[in-house]
């Protein structure tokens, strides 16, 4: 592998299977899959991924345009690299994802030393722009307007071998006034069953025993068909696949999310008790302004369902604050939804102008103190309420199932993390003894002993323990790394489920 030493050739001059890369990825779900492909692809064509301490020869962005903060921080990021590439002859960046997708041309002309830009529709392009860019010594610009191959067509290098995202949709069919994920991932394109169950399977076959169903509008799956109960038939499918522990999805539309759903989730024993829906606001005149086709009342509603199928249910959500328009009286009525619908945790947003969507053109765009004082306010009473939902978590036996990556203080506190089956995060205090201690992938029995209002301790050791194939799967491609001498590529954030891909810095708004 390509250490960055002195010693090696130049950039430009060294064959392929000698090129290392790195992916930095921003946003949603859905990006970080998309960071597996990209990986996959860029492997196959022969890369080698980089160790973490060295600059590799090949940076790739996967962007995110759903806040605007996304664009500082791509260009910033340009910014820093511009050194490196101007000492390193041959080193390439290339940009893609929704902000590549939006922005086109305009990435060359804020940053001139960036070689290709490609979109949302052609990830698979990569591997033959960055070659062509290279021979052709100037930069290289492909943005399809249409979905070129479904991304699950692609070869995937996954972070996880326990876990994994399984896209079953793209694009998204919905109007929401602020959201600009529609015009740059297209109209919404289902996979078919056959696919996915296949896709299931494979993975199940190689160690993995949690998936996560991903979708920019998950519950709206079979619109392209014509099969309105087709996710909850979907669910039940993935009820029947062997060795599939758990099952997740995100995320659904308040407007799509039907009783048949929730009858499969409370009937189907690997759908994990969570469920991530977006609220965006507790105002109905807000919910309209939106262009959100339900209403606070519809939306507590479903909680209520939820809950009475699946009474220890977790609650997440996405929240808005500062839409235009916004009144205090509005705001208030966000609150009590919050209050009401006793969510685990919630990751709130203060809104921000995206070009070309209509909010951005909309008359009382509010002031940012304004904004920032109710934002403060929404951060205090979901923690508030986060807290006191954890709190009723003490002295309850759950399931954990460990995981890489999720504690940052595992070392010092000598915890080991995981995620609950209905998603909370636990730290739990394990065996001194090496032996005795559970891998990433394995399953314990835990008794919760203390609660925050963004995790869980157990700290009375482990009740039971079982070694799982995924467990098994982890320690063998920990071996094979090791072997190899390779590390981990930083593929971003994920967060709201299980693969273990470093840490969530935000979340997409748009379902």
């Amino acid at each position: 592998m390509s250490t960055g030493t002195e010693t090696q050739a130049p950039t430009h001059l060294r064959p392929i299977h000698q090129r290392t890369y790195q992916i930095r990825t921003y946003g949603c779900q859905m990006n970080v899959h998309d960071s597996e492909r990209l990986a996959g692809l860029l492997e196959e064509a022969g890369y080698l991924r980089a160790a973490e301490e060295a600059l590799p020869d090949v940076v790739v962005f996967n962007t995110c345009a759903v806040r605007e903060n996304a664009d500082n921080r791509l260009y910033g990021s340009l910014g820093n690299l511009l050194p490196s590439k101007k000492a390193r002859p041959g080193m390439q960046i290339a940009v893609g994802g929704c902000l590549a997708q939006k922005d086109k041309g305009i990435i060359l002309s804020k940053a001139p030393w960036v070689d290709v830009v490609f979109g949302t529709h052609n990830i698979g392009s990569l591997p033959v722009l960055l070659e062509r860019a290279r021979v052709q010594r100037e930069a290289q610009v492909e943005i399809k307007e249409a979905l070129q191959t479904f991304p699950s067509n692609l070869p995937t290098r996954r972070d996880s071998p326990y876990a994994a995202w399984v896209s079953i949709s793209v694009g998204c069919n919905n109007t929401c006034t602020f959201c600009i994920v529609p015009s740059l991932r297209g109209r919404e394109t289902d996979r078919r069953p056959g696919d996915i169950l296949a896709e299931i399977r494979a993975l199940v076959a190689e160690g993995v025993q949690e998936v996560t169903l991903l979708g920019q509008n998950v519950n709206s799956y079979g619109v392209e068909f014509g099969d309105r109960s087709a996710f909850a038939k979907l669910l039940r499918a993935c009820g029947q696949v062997d060795g599939l522990e758990r099952v997740r999805f995100t995320s659904p539309h308040p407007k799509d999310f039907t009783d048949d759903v929730i009858a499969a989730m409370s009937e189907t024993p690997n759908v994990m008790p969570q469920l991530h829906m977006p609220l965006q606001s507790g105002s109905d005149a807000v919910l309209r302004a939106m262009r959100r086709s339900y209403r606070s009342e519809r939306y507590l509603g479903i909680l209520d369902k939820v809950r009475a199928a699946m009474p220890d249910a977790a609650i997440t959500t996405d929240i808005i604050v500062g839409f235009p328009g916004e009144t205090e009286k509005d705001f208030q009525a966000t609150l009590d939804v919050v209050a009401a619908a006793r969510f685990a945790s919630a990751f709130t947003f203060q809104y921000s102008i995206r070009p070309g969507t209509p909010a951005a053109t909309m008359d009382d765009q509010i002031p940012k103190p304004v904004v920032q004082e109710r934002y403060d306010r929404l951060v205090e009473l979901v923690g508030n309420v986060a807290m006191g939902e954890n709190q009723k978590q003490v002295g309850r036996q759950v399931q954990v199932m460990f995981a890489d990556g999720e504690g940052r203080k595992d070392a010092l506190t000598h915890r080991m993390s995981g995620r609950a089956r209905d998603n909370r995060l636990v730290h739990v205090t394990v065996p001194e003894k090496l032996a005795e201690r559970p891998r990433p992938g394995d399953l314990a029995e835990v008794i919760i002993t203390y609660a925050a209002p963004h995790y869980l301790n157990a700290d009375a050791g482990l009740l039971a323990l079982r070694r799982t194939r995924g467990g098994d799967a982890w320690q063998a491609s920990r071996s094979t790394s090791e072997a190899s001498a390779s590390t981990t590529v930083n593929l971003g954030m994920p967060t709201i489920s299980a693969p273990a891909i470093v840490q969530a810095a935000e979340t997409c708004i748009a379902p």
